[in-house]
Order: C-alpha cells, then sequence, then structure tokens
C-alpha cells in the first residue's frame, strides 16, 4: 500500500482521472496535498505537494453552473487531469491551501478562436 502525504484528510470523494486512460479512484485532499488513488491498482496514484501547485484550472459549462473536470498545473510535472462527484466541494476544500488567484477557469473553444483571429488580424 501507498504512503499518503497528507497527516490530516479533509475530502475524500471518488474521482477520475483522464491522465492516460480513463482510471477511477478516490482523490483525497489533506494537509500537506493532494491525492488520487486507482481503485484496482495501487501502483497508479498521483501525489501532489501543495508547494508544487502553480494553479488549478477549472472547465466551467453553462456561465459557471457545471464543471465537468479541473486540471492542477504543477511547476514542474505538467498538468493533470481530474473529475469527480461534486467539483464545488473539491475546490472549496483546495483554496483553503492554494491562493484564490491561482485558481483560474479555462477558455470556452470561442474564446480560443476570438484570441487566433485577433492575433492574426494584428
Amino acid at each position: 500500500m501507498v504512503q499518503s502525504i497528507n497527516t490530516k484528510v479533509d475530502l475524500v470523494i471518488d474521482a477520475t482521472s483522464h491522465i492516460r486512460m480513463t482510471d477511477y479512484g478516490k482523490i483525497m485532499i489533506g494537509d500537506k496535498g493532494f491525492e488520487f488513488y486507482n481503485k484496482r491498482d495501487a501502483h497508479k496514484f498521483i501525489q501532489i505537494p501543495w508547494e508544487e501547485v502553480d494553479y488549478v484550472i477549472a472547465s466551467a459549462l453553462f456561465k459557471g453552473k457545471w464543471i465537468p473536470r479541473y486540471a492542477i498545473q504543477t511547476k514542474k510535472n505538467g498538468t493533470f487531469t481530474f473529475s469527480s462527484k461534486d467539483p464545488k466541494k473539491v475546490f472549496r476544500a483546495i483554496r483553503e491551501y492554494v491562493d484564490p488567484d491561482r485558481m483560474v477557469k479555462s477558455l470556452n473553444a470561442f474564446d480560443v478562436i476570438k484570441r487566433n483571429f485577433k492575433k492574426k488580424t494584428k
């Protein structure tokens, strides 16, 4: 079994990791970091200390009423994408350890096209 980096756990919730193939498991948010544990394979786990988190990116639809997935961008190891049962509960738990200015909403498809069009016209 894998040793947790957290000493105190704030939230444990069912989740899905979208990093390789879809992995089902649980997200654990605690005082030392963000952890994902695979339900079937104990060797597939992700542990991200809070010092390593650069941004938390939410993919929000319908003016923020539905968040299908979110990503954690780290300073060194790239971006990890997850989805969970209640993402707002996850964000509230993360907000205690990550600066709210580092929690951002991703651009939707229309905003990306609009941004590219403006760059080409200049």
